[in-house]
C-alpha cells in the first residue's frame, strides 16, 4: 500500500503558524509563549510539532536555557517580523485616511508631565472635541510608536527617535529648589554655600537627564541623602525639606512652599516635543490634537522656560481649565 503524500507547507501553514513560531523565540519557553499568544501550553506544543512535522525541519533545538531557534526557525522568525511591521505599517495608513476627528487618541507621557502641566491641556481638548476619547499611558520608557503602542507621545528630550516626526513647543527649564521656610530671605545663596547641604536627587536610572549627571559632578555623594524615580517625589521631597535639589520650573514655581536658590540652567535644560509617526501625521484626531497642543503648550512657555514666577491658580488659568474657587 503506498502512503499518500505529505501536504506541502505552503498548504498547512498559516499567519497564525508564524505568530506561534515568533512567540516561542521571543519567549524561549512554551508556557511563557503561550501566555502571550493567549493560548493554552498544550495547544502551542501540539501545533509546534505539527508545523515542524508539515515542513520536515525543526525549527527549535531544546535546551537547558529553553527552546533555541535553528536556522530554520530563525528564518521563519524573521519572516514573521517582517510581515508583522507590514501589518502595523498597513494599520497605520489606513488610521491615516481617517476623514472625521472623532475615537480613541492613545497618548503617552509620564507621570511629571501629566500632573503638573497636561491634564488641563487634555481635558480642555476634550471639551472642545466631544467625540474623540484619550488613552493615557504612562511611563517613563519611550512608547514604540512604530507597534501603535500609542499614537502620539509627549516626552522630554533633546535627541527623538529619527523615526518619528513631531513639533518642539518649549525647552524645559530646570532649576535648583529648596523649601521656602529653610530660605525666607530675598538674597539668593552663594552656590558654594549650597553644596554642603543635603541635596536629594533621583537616582542612577535618570542619568539621561543633564540635571542628574550636573548634580552627581558637584555634590559629594555623602551629601545626597535622598535618592528616588520620580520627578513628582523630588519634589515633594525638596517641599518636605529632606534637601534641596534640581526640578523642572513648571513644578517649583508653581509650589508656594518651594524657592529657587538659583537661576535656570540652560545647560540643564531638555525641549519638550509631541511626536507621532509619519503615516498619522495626516489622521486627522492626531492632526487636531497636535495643533490643540502646540498652541496650548506655547501659551505655557513662560512657565515651561521658568521665564517668570508663575503661580497654580495662573497656570491652571492659562491653560483654559477653572480654577478652584
Amino acid at each position: 500500500m503506498t502512503s499518500s503524500p505529505r501536504p506541502s507547507a505552503a498548504k498547512t501553514l498559516a499567519w497564525d503558524d508564524f505568530r506561534l513560531i515568533k512567540a516561542v523565540a521571543d519567549k524561549r519557553a512554551l508556557p511563557a509563549a503561550a501566555d502571550a499568544l493567549g493560548v493554552n501550553h498544550s495547544t502551542v506544543f501540539r501545533r509546534l510539532g505539527q508545523i515542524e512535522e508539515a515542513l520536515g525541519v525543526r525549527l527549535f533545538e531544546r535546551h537547558r536555557s529553553g527552546y533555541v531557534a535553528t536556522p530554520a526557525g530563525e528564518e521563519m522568525v524573521q519572516l514573521a517580523g517582517r510581515v508583522d511591521d507590514d501589518i502595523h505599517a498597513f494599520t497605520r495608513r489606513l488610521a491615516g485616511q481617517e476623514i472625521k476627528p472623532a475615537g480613541e487618541l492613545r497618548i503617552a507621557t509620564n507621570d511629571t508631565l501629566l500632573v503638573d502641566l497636561l491634564t488641563p491641556v487634555f481635558a480642555k481638548f476634550l471639551a472642545q472635541c466631544p467625540d474623540i476619547r484619550l488613552d493615557i499611558l504612562i511611563g517613563n520608557q519611550a512608547a514604540n510608536l512604530s507597534k501603535r503602542d500609542a499614537d502620539i507621545a509627549i516626552r522630554a528630550t533633546d535627541n527623538p527617535p529619527e523615526t518619528l516626526i513631531g513639533r518642539k513647543p518649549a525647552r524645559i527649564a530646570w532649576a535648583l529648589y529648596g523649601r521656602s521656610a529653610d530660605f525666607p530671605g530675598p538674597e539668593l545663596p552663594a552656590r558654594e554655600a549650597l553644596w554642603e547641604h543635603k541635596w536629594v536627587s533621583l537616582g542612577e536610572q535618570f542619568t539621561m537627564l543633564s540635571a542628574v549627571r550636573y548634580l552627581a559632578r558637584h555634590v559629594a555623594p555623602e551629601r545626597v541623602v535622598y535618592k528616588l524615580n520620580t520627578v513628582l517625589g523630588l519634589a515633594e521631597a525638596v517641599e518636605a525639606g529632606i534637601g534641596i535639589g534640581f526640578l523642572p520650573c513648571f513644578i517649583g514655581d508653581t509650589r508656594p512652599g518651594l524657592t529657587r536658590l538659583a537661576e535656570p540652567d540652560p545647560d540643564l535644560s531638555a525641549d519638550l516635543w509631541l511626536l507621532t509617526h509619519p503615516d498619522l501625521r495626516h489622521t486627522p484626531r492626531v492632526r487636531l490634537f497636535l495643533d490643540f497642543a502646540a498652541t496650548e503648550l506655547a501659551r505655557l512657555k513662560p512657565l515651561v522656560e521658568g521665564d517668570r514666577i508663575i503661580g497654580r491658580a495662573e497656570a491652571v488659568t492659562a491653560t483654559g481649565a477653572e480654577s478652584p474657587a
